[in-house]
């Protein structure tokens, strides 16, 4: 296996959160009472637990790059998110902040921000 390091994310339901995922192409790899992994392809992301958790004062966040930043936009439409820029969760449309790559971002249910950008940004 390639060296590699992964985003740690909180949830304040595992259940919940693994069913959010599952709208966005992710599966279970692993799964305990203090620990989950879901995994899209090459995608990783793990959750510890954090029932307390505010989702609209969260601020964690992890950046996902990919070779294909379209067709990933496209297939996460599907689940049907909103776009408004208050609600959580959300996907928004395409962005780029000034320099900075091409992007867009995905809010899940419990308040984490994830950029998504190509490999090449």
């Amino acid at each position: 296996m390639a060296d590699r390091i992964t985003a740690n994310l909180p949830s304040r339901d595992f259940g919940a959160t693994e069913a959010f995922y599952a709208r966005l192409g992710f599966t279970r790899q692993w799964r305990d009472e203090g620990w989950m992994i879901l995994k899209r392809g090459a995608l990783e992301l793990e959750f510890f637990p954090h029932p307390d958790l505010v989702p609209g004062e969260s601020w964690f966040s992890a950046c996902i790059r990919v070779d294909d930043l379209d067709t990933l936009h496209t297939e996460w439409q599907a689940a049907g998110l909103p776009g408004d820029h208050r609600a959580i969760p959300r996907l928004t449309g395409f962005f780029q902040p000034g320099e900075a790559p091409r992007m867009f971002a995905l809010v899940d249910a419990d308040g984490s921000l994830l950029r998504c950008m190509g490999n090449g940004g």
